[in-house]
């Protein structure tokens, strides 16, 4: 009873800590039902993303079967390190390079939704401020630290981190960021015009990512329908 006690109590720390780390995440709900809008996201996932994430567990036919394109336009505009529709979704740089490049090897992003949830997600690619102190300029409020430049400023613009003095443990003044507003809109664009631009992209891709993380969710959907109706007649036919 004890050992139950202890693991239950572990169980509930860890859920508490998971939800206090998530407190200042923005909230992201994933739609996997608009198979134009995860289209759209493999489409910035493959231009953005594989150039240096692989993401090894899924094949580009499999995304062709669930997402309704054919190979014809996989092998155009969608597979740039290979010509085979049944290959995987690697990358061609090396660990090597890797390494010289970026100080780290750049994860797999097969699982990533999975393992971080699709609110670090969208946060993490919506949060990218500018930090001279950083090797690539950057910053992120979802990733301190982070070793990746912002390779979506081209889409988003740059923003800056706005600053508040607050008074720290010690009673001394610290500075903390208390939100990001975009500088450098990288068109003629209204800012708000282009955040909303930039949002739906994200959007998109954190949808595909979601979808990435767990392809057999479409064939569920699509399944649970025909076993609510047959649930239902079933019911119908045992209450008679």
């Amino acid at each position: 009873m004890m050992r139950m006690f202890i693991l239950l109590s572990v169980f509930l720390y860890s859920q508490v800590s998971h939800a206090a780390g998530d407190s200042d995440l923005m909230h992201f709900t994933p739609d996997l039902s608009d198979q134009k809008v995860l289209q759209r996201g493999a489409r910035t996932f493959v231009n953005y993303c594989l150039t240096c994430h692989s993401a090894a567990y899924m094949r580009f036919n499999r995304i062709g079967a669930d997402l309704g394109i054919p190979d014809s336009v996989l092998m155009e505009n969608f597979m740039f390190g290979t010509d085979k529709v049944g290959d995987t979704m690697t990358v061609a740089m090396t660990n090597d390079d890797a390494m010289n490049f970026f100080g780290i090897v750049p994860p797999d992003l097969s699982v990533t939704a999975r393992s971080r949830g699709a609110d670090w997600l969208y946060t993490y690619f919506m949060t990218f401020y500018r930090d001279p102190s950083r090797p690539f300029g950057v910053n992120n409020l979802a990733f301190k630290d982070v070793a990746m430049p912002h390779v979506l400023w081209e889409l988003q613009g740059w923003q800056e981190a706005v600053y508040v003095e607050e008074t720290g443990e010690d009673g001394l003044p610290i500075k903390k960021i208390d939100h990001l507003e975009l500088s450098s809109p990288i068109n003629s664009k209204p800012a708000a015009y282009q955040d909303e631009e930039y949002e739906q992209t994200i959007s998109d891709l954190v949808n595909f990512m979601v979808y990435l993380g767990e392809p057999i969710k479409l064939q569920r959907y699509s399944f649970g329908i025909w076993v609510i109706v047959y649930l239902v007649f079933l019911l119908i036919i045992v209450y008679f």
